[in-house]
């Protein structure tokens, strides 16, 4: 299967600490310290220990402050992407491509639309064959519990409210997708969090219950040692893992 989206130039490094959720540092090959920027607000449960293995992405902007993101994490069972913004840049451009597992006769796509009444922004904006509006949440999973994966990894008021707007896109006549980008391979189903927040979980229940359609796309990451040192990673999208209520 061909990539959808590939990352080059990427640096390795040893993972030191993470700590003030925006703050990693790591040991770079050569020995030296940076401190890279960890987009992941979440707790990060199961994403990471201290020595593992992880790719550095330099910033493109020199002024920037922290020179490195935090992309991916090596974990007993494969990589795990960290980044919470590559999801939606994955996932926007299988829409382009019409690519989306579970999810075909997209066109038009755009991002970072907002709409609703609480003032949020949708991910991915596509128009269908029948010219319906297809809103599309993406939830970046990452929450490993035994052969789960689950979401969220801390409370989210955040992603309560946009299942909300969801189900009130489709009291519109539009159709609504979230989309739970598991961004891990070492798992076999997705269910909602329901021990860490059992609001969401509800809400979750509810919404598909309405019509939202639920799709735990399973991402399958690839990283690669370059010849010239730096290591590559690339995404593509499978299939679907089951929706499976613990």
């Amino acid at each position: 299967m061909s990539p959808i989206l590939t990352k080059t130039g990427l640096i390795e490094g040893r993972l030191i600490q993470r700590y003030k959720r925006f703050l990693a540092d790591v040991e770079l090959a050569d020995g030296s310290m940076v401190t890279a920027h960890c987009t992941n607000t979440g707790s990060m449960k199961s994403c990471w220990e201290a020595g593992d293995r992880v790719l550095l992405e330099r910033a493109a902007n020199p002024d920037r402050k922290l020179k490195f993101t935090w992309l991916a994490c090596e974990r007993p069972g494969g990589w795990v992407g960290v980044e919470t913004g590559m999801p939606n840049r994955v996932m926007a451009e299988a829409a382009r491509r019409d690519a989306i597992p579970g999810l075909s006769g997209l066109r038009k796509i755009r991002t970072e639309v907002k709409y609703g009444a609480e003032n949020s922004r949708i991910d991915v904006l596509a128009l269908d064959a029948e010219n319906r509006q297809v809103f599309i949440e993406v939830k970046n999973a990452t929450l490993k519990d035994g052969d789960f994966v689950l979401f969220p990894d801390a409370v989210s008021e955040r992603g309560a409210k946009h299942l909300r707007e969801l189900q009130a896109m489709l009291r519109e006549g539009h159709r609504a997708v979230i989309a739970f980008f598991i961004h891990r391979m070492d798992v076999a189903a997705f269910d909602a969090a329901r021990e860490i927040d059992p609001a969401y979980a509800t809400e979750l229940d509810k919404a598909a219950a309405a019509g939202v359609r639920v799709l735990p796309v399973s991402a399958d990451m690839r990283a690669a040692p370059q010849a010239d040192g730096s290591w590559s990673l690339s995404w593509s999208l499978p299939g679907l893992l089951p929706w499976t209520r613990r």
